[in-house]
């Protein structure tokens, strides 16, 4: 069975369309493949970091207001810029570069425009990102969108520094378009058949040249040039600044736990149960909590989850909203794994703690078998574990390396493995964000893995092999 698209109503016409790479797909960057602008979380992260001379500062400050009043355009701007940066360690940015990514773009990439990014490579067509933006706000997201051309403003570097000029003019307006066309003949590629997808009404010349102009998130001038022209407009607002309503949600979700414990306690009174009470109260949270949140779930695979119990429930991470999503699917009669840091908050450790989680210690090795010894007692008493064997979150979409302890402890108790594979809750809450926005959540539960024939001496094939079957889900698999 193949897996559900839970952007398949956005791109049905790209799945239509004929393959190949004579047809392009050129994507803008800042507003429509990112919520915001790179720039300034560049900019930001920049200052922060105490290196910046009073010269580079007091000259893009200049640059800034000049642009503001009009005296100078955005090309001019960014020579502005790069001459501000003369001298530079290039080291120093790429560092800098690697920082902005993993806390500020990765998380702010729209989940749309990655799917429509997805479904052109997906139909083998020639994937472009053409950006007036700079090479070092761009290369860490054109290797993680697994993009394989990117047309960019670039910055000189002589020696390890930057020189203060550009390499050849900035990527903007009509530079821009005249850059996209060469590397339409360059590549073979038919423009007429091709897509772009921009934010500005500044690429007109470039959305005029292609036979799909697709506006994005378009300001206001481009929103009513769309309108004259007839081109199709997408507006998505899953990511950048959320609205009262998400943060109202977000709250709503956080502070649902312990009520949600607190509803099961009249099981505690009436069945003398303690376990029926913690059953009951992570049901309700599990189901209360995902409503709130607006996750819809799509799940494949559901009867695996009873077919063995007590069994190690395995997920793969991206998301703090992965503890919804686990707690409504496995409901009764088990527990997990959480980082002892949570104890210390007001809010969650005292539902965790009645929840008989096991508290473990990520930084210290040494205590590694009394967390495994108070897993192997748990699974003892007939309650199943669910485990997150990447340790924690991965940066984005992609599946990260997997720890053994999971599978030591199945192994060790006798017990299955049955692998959890969470498609996308990072749209719904990315690992730099703390606000959750509604999502469409795909879940693929695949049937259970016996560990009775394994042992130490083989443990690290059937790792490999069960990582091997979440890659093959996420379609993150190799050639």
């Amino acid at each position: 069975m193949s897996r559900v698209n839970p952007f398949a109503d956005l791109t049905h016409e790209v799945t239509a369309a004929r393959g190949g790479k004579k047809t392009a797909a050129f994507f803008d960057f800042d507003g429509t493949l990112l919520a915001g602008f790179s720039v300034f979380y560049f900019l930001a992260r920049r200052y922060l970091s105490g290196k910046v001379s009073r010269s580079e500062a007091l000259g893009q400050m200049q640059a800034m207001l000049r642009y503001g009043l009009r005296d100078t355009d955005f090309a001019g701007l960014l020579k502005e810029f790069a001459s501000g940066m003369a001298g530079v360690s290039e080291r120093d940015l790429q560092s800098l570069a690697e920082e902005v990514f993993r806390k500020d773009l990765v998380g702010n990439l729209y989940p749309e425009s990655r799917a429509l990014l997805k479904a052109h490579q997906d139909k083998g067509h020639t994937v472009v990102i053409v950006s007036s933006a700079m090479q070092y706000q761009l290369e860490r997201v054109v290797q993680e969108l697994g993009v394989e051309h990117l047309i960019c403003t670039r910055l000189e570097v002589k020696g390890g520094r930057l020189s203060g000029g550009l390499e050849g003019p900035a990527c903007y307006g009509e530079e821009k378009c005249r850059a996209a066309l060469r590397f339409a003949q360059q590549h073979g590629v038919d423009l007429r058949r091709s897509w772009f997808y921009t934010d500005g009404a500044e690429d007109a010349p470039l959305l005029e040249a292609v036979g799909k102009p697709r506006p994005i998130n378009p300001d206001e001038k481009l929103g009513g040039l769309a309108r004259e022209r007839g081109w199709p407009v997408r507006v998505f607002q899953s990511r950048g600044i959320p609205g009262l309503a998400d943060i109202f949600r977000t709250g709503l979700v956080y502070g649902s736990l312990v009520p949600s414990m607190l509803l099961g306690a009249p099981a505690w009174l009436f069945n003398r149960s303690r376990r029926d009470a913690i059953n009951l109260g992570i049901s309700l949270w599990g189901d209360f909590g995902s409503a709130i949140a607006g996750l819809e779930l799509k799940v494949r695979g559901e009867k695996h989850l009873w077919a063995k119990r007590p069994a190690v429930f395995i997920f793969n991470h991206q998301s703090a909203a992965d503890a919804l999503v686990v707690a409504h699917l496995l409901r009764k009669d088990f527990t997990g794994l959480a980082k002892k840091e949570l104890k210390n908050n007001p809010l969650l450790a005292g539902a965790l703690s009645f929840a008989d989680v096991v508290f473990i210690d990520r930084t210290d090795k040494g205590n590694a078998t009394i967390n495994s010894q108070a897993a192997l007692d748990k699974l003892a008493q007939g309650l199943s574990l669910a485990v997150a064997p990447e340790g924690q979150r991965s940066l984005a979409y992609r599946l990260g390396p997997f720890k053994k302890g999971a599978f030591h402890i199945a192994m060790q108790a006798g017990v299955p493995i049955i692998p959890i594979v969470i498609a996308n809750t990072s749209d719904a809450l990315p690992k730099s964000s703390i606000c959750i926005r509604p999502a469409k959540v795909n879940v693929t539960v695949l049937p259970p893995i016996t560990t009775q024939d394994w042992s130490a001496a083989t443990i690290d094939e059937h790792v490999r092999q069960c990582r091997e079957l979440f890659l093959r889900e996420l379609g993150q698999a190799g050639p």
